[in-house]
């Protein structure tokens, strides 16, 4: 074997021999060695964890986070002062090892949302509830044609809408010149739009209005649009958020004029995403308004009304489906609260 393979007999019996004693998969492997003890001792590692924790600001700087070489450097200013000589000439590779072992990224962020609803649990039951007994009524509607006494609807308002309007005409695509649309990259603000659907959860009809803002006299007038559209012995029940509009005064005052004719569903407070009318602002943000340019606001008004007149040309029903309609709720909000 040494001769075939060029080495010495010392050589191959130290190999052999570490063969049979660790088996040959262990034997291919180096055992882990360590030349010396590391000069960085465990108490040094610990305090430039404990820095990269703290906000630059509350030691002096400017910044709000870390840098590796800031940090790296307020190490090098500070390891003597703070009884750690081992650190005196830290690079930043040395302080990026430190925090890859944890590991830790003080130079990111992490947003989460503080659980602000007491009730979040129950009002989340609820409309998730509702979304179940909406789902029983269309499948029983497949069945019997019996006009429904509640009709459920999703609302929502998408405000700040950007009317943009081009400095220079977009050029066409040009085979073998540019194949893309081509655009002037300056534009000219219009203003902005805050557009107020309210969504059928039984057929997929939407009802909406453009308007210049979203106060309680617009969802008034857009409350005035589902009570003319609907037949008059029904109640309207209405998923909707905590927005100032929704339960203003005026808002109570109107409401009060129409008793049992319109029903609150409240989604919890930062609990938006349970509204399915959020899929169809999501639906219309990637079909016609993705990349729009007009020439005026009230051009922008009349595009988002002919898109929408298309989507109730084709109305799709939206559901809650996913996980089960109890399911994905519940996992949500174990991740909302976790």
């Amino acid at each position: 074997m040494a001769r075939s393979l060029g080495m010495t007999r010392k050589s191959v019996a130290k190999w052999i021999n570490r063969a049979l004693a660790l088996g040959p998969s262990a034997a291919l492997k180096d055992t882990y060695h360590r030349p010396k003890q590391p000069s960085i001792t465990l108490e040094a590692r610990a305090w430039v964890v404990s820095v990269a924790c703290c906000k630059p600001k509350d030691l002096g700087y400017a910044a709000e986070l870390w840098t590796r070489s800031a940090l790296a450097k307020h190490v090098r200013a500070h390891a003597m002062e703070a009884g750690h000589p081992s650190l005196v000439k830290a690079a930043k590779a040395t302080v990026q090892r430190i925090l890859a072992e944890r590991p830790l990224h003080p130079g990111r962020i992490k947003y989460y949302l503080e659980r602000r609803d007491s009730q979040f649990e129950e009002k989340m039951k609820n409309v998730l509830m509702v979304y179940q007994a909406v789902a029983l009524q269309n499948e029983e509607r497949k069945q019997t044609s019996t006009p429904l006494s509640v009709i459920t609807v999703s609302v929502d308002e998408k405000p700040g809408f950007q009317a943009i309007a081009n400095t220079a005409p977009d050029l066409a695509p040009v085979a073998g010149v540019h194949p893309k649309l081509a655009r002037d990259h300056e534009y000219e603000r219009l203003g902005t739009c805050s557009i107020l659907a309210a969504l059928d959860l039984h057929d997929g009809h939407v009802t909406a209005r453009v308007e210049v803002r979203h106060r309680s006299v617009e969802f008034i007038a857009l409350l005035k649009d589902l009570d003319n559209y609907y037949p008059p012995e029904c109640t309207i029940r209405v998923i909707l958020d905590n927005h100032s509009a929704h339960i203003s005064r005026e808002t109570y005052a109107y409401l009060a004029t129409r008793p049992n004719r319109f029903r609150y569903v409240l989604t919890p407070t930062h609990g938006s995403w349970l509204n399915i009318v959020e899929t169809l602002f999501g639906k219309m943000a990637g079909t016609f308004l993705k990349h729009i340019r007009v020439q005026s606001w009230e051009e922008l008004r009349e595009h988002i009304l002919r898109g929408i007149a298309e989507i109730n040309a084709a109305p799709v029903v939206h559901r809650w489906k996913k996980f089960g309609t109890f399911g994905l709720g519940y996992l949500l909000m174990k991740r909302y609260t976790s």
